[in-house]
């Protein structure tokens, strides 16, 4: 990573929004982030850390659901805006980091980190580590929180202000997104995932397998394509035992080791080149530890290791 990554900036970018959320506080998820360090944990191993502060949009109006959706409208306008931002941190060369907010933000970074690589000619991978596999509709959300939507939207269904953000729509055929830690879907989307070509790794193959199994088969999915790798992480992939800070916690996620073995190997495969932190919300931690852990797996994600290891996963 550290020779990939030789001579960009890492672009640090907030976009404080609990729009596409039905719990408030994930707007205060980047300044938790800056508190915990991030910025200095990056340099610390090497980098050339750039806070670009934070993107604006609308406020949340707290508006009950329209045509199955909550707030698309402002959801729409904050996306553009990470979207614009996203892109162009690629063009000039360095790697971003979106400090989110809510998880339906991954519709804007995945559009502009999709306009960049068709551009440049890349394919691009997502890997999206989540408790949820985020394929609702409008039709099968419970809730119309399009937190819950954003891979649908992503694999072309859903409106065009938000399926057309990338440089195609769909942005990315169902095959190039590899989930992880997959422990809560709402029944009907079970349906809808099933029939997608998601490549799913839940949390009852890592509990059969171990995380180093599973982590090896997803980035041999990856590596298979080459190419981009934009890393979706969604705070509540963690258990909530060590991970309370989030609005949506599911138990029986990755413990403490599980994940700093899945960031390392992520970082040992040395494709990820812009990468996304959703849904931390301090409004349900404990005195900022969740911002303060999940700085310690970016911090692995960028090459910190406890001894001097081959690159080999």
């Amino acid at each position: 990573m550290k020779k990939r990554l030789k001579g960009k900036r890492v672009a640090l970018i907030g976009a404080p929004t609990d729009i596409g959320a039905g719990r408030r506080g994930g707007s205060m998820g980047p300044e938790a982030l800056r508190i915990a360090g991030l910025k200095a944990a990056i340099n610390r191993l090497g980098f050339d850390a750039e806070d670009r502060g934070d993107l604006t949009g609308p406020v949340n109006p707290g508006a009950e659901p329209m045509n199955g959706y909550r707030h698309l409208r402002q959801v729409v306008a904050w996306n553009e805006a990470v979207r614009n931002a996203v892109h162009q941190a690629l063009k000039d060369g360095d790697f971003p980091v979106v400090m989110g907010g809510d998880h339906s933000l991954a519709v804007g970074s995945t559009a502009g980190v999709s306009r960049y690589c068709a551009e440049a000619g890349k394919p691009l991978t997502v890997l999206w580590l989540d408790a949820h596999a985020d394929f609702n509709t409008p039709a099968s959300s419970p809730t119309g929180n399009i937190h819950g939507m954003p891979v649908s939207f992503i694999c072309g269904h859903g409106p065009s202000e938000l399926a057309g953000l990338g440089a195609f729509t769909p942005m990315l055929d169902p095959s190039a997104i590899v989930q992880v830690g997959v422990r809560s879907v709402d029944a009907v989307e079970k349906r809808l995932v099933a029939e997608s070509g998601l490549i799913v790794h839940d949390m009852r193959r890592i509990d059969e397998y171990g995380m180093r199994a599973v982590m090896k088969e997803a980035l041999d999915q990856v590596r298979r394509r080459n190419g981009h790798l934009h890393v979706s992480f969604d705070v509540d992939f963690l258990d909530p035992s060590i991970a309370p800070g989030v609005a949506t916690a599911v138990p029986g996620g990755p413990t403490y080791r599980e994940a700093q073995l899945c960031m390392e190997m992520i970082h040992d495969c040395g494709l990820m080149a812009s990468l996304d932190v959703m849904e931390l919300n301090p409004v349900f931690d404990d005195h900022n530890k969740t911002a303060e852990l999940v700085v310690e797996l970016i911090e692995s994600l960028f090459g910190e290791q406890t001894l001097a290891r081959s690159s080999k996963p």
